[in-house]
């Protein structure tokens, strides 16, 4: 089984039947691993496929294969991928990373300047949010909206959070600046554009003192 048996795609009104047991399976891998998440309902699920706010992935043979959606916080400003799971019938094929990959694009298109961030326990994801250019932050770099962190009341680990007064807790917070890694790039065709120059003023001067030597 490889990723070209998947058909990963922005969700719409016709995989809105999906949405009850992607929910039961975000409850069970979350049991399994021990940690929390922010609980989803069926009907909350549906609304993000309908929004087009949703990445699904199907087998090619029509099962249900894993899920992720969009949310946003602080007027747009900060948008985060959540709810990422995976059938664990397809497990080991590579699903996460691609599902990751299309919702990241699908969040940079829909909010270009917003910051993407998260919070995770996962080292598996944490690799792929380093891969996509997400950065190690402190949560008080992250959206500061009550209704996110309303979110984490779920969790097993709310009581840590709240007791460090929301300075940190097990997950480890994320964040892609789209602003910064503009400013990165920037910089980078400087640095570029400057070897690029020096290189062309030593060859000159090379080629200045053959000829030189021609004399």
């Amino acid at each position: 089984m490889t990723i070209k048996d998947f058909d990963i795609q922005v969700a719409t009104a016709q995989h809105v039947d999906y949405a009850p047991l992607i929910t039961d399976e975000m409850a069970e891998s979350a049991k399994a691993r021990g940690t929390g998440i922010a609980q989803r309902s069926p009907e909350y699920v549906a609304t993000k496929m309908l929004e087009g706010k949703a990445v699904i992935a199907l087998h090619k043979d029509g099962t249900w294969a894993g899920f992720c959606y969009i949310e946003t916080w602080s007027h747009g400003d900060f948008v985060a991928n959540s709810g990422l799971i995976v059938s664990p019938l397809f497990r080991k094929a590579g699903l996460a990373k691609a599902i990751k990959h299309k919702i990241f694009e699908l969040s940079r298109t829909k909010y270009p300047d917003a910051k993407l961030f998260g919070l995770t326990t996962g080292l598996a994801v944490m690799k792929i949010n380093s891969d996509l250019g997400y950065e190690p932050v402190t949560y008080s770099e992250l959206t500061q909206d009550e209704d996110f962190w309303k979110g984490c009341k779920s969790c097993v680990n709310y009581d840590i959070l709240t007791m460090k007064e929301r300075k940190n807790c097990m997950c480890t917070a994320m964040l892609f600046d789209p602003v910064e890694k503009a400013k990165d790039a920037e910089k980078q065709k400087q640095e570029n554009l400057e070897k690029m120059t020096k290189k062309a003023t030593l060859f000159q001067r090379i080629e200045s003192v053959i000829k030189s030597f021609g004399q």
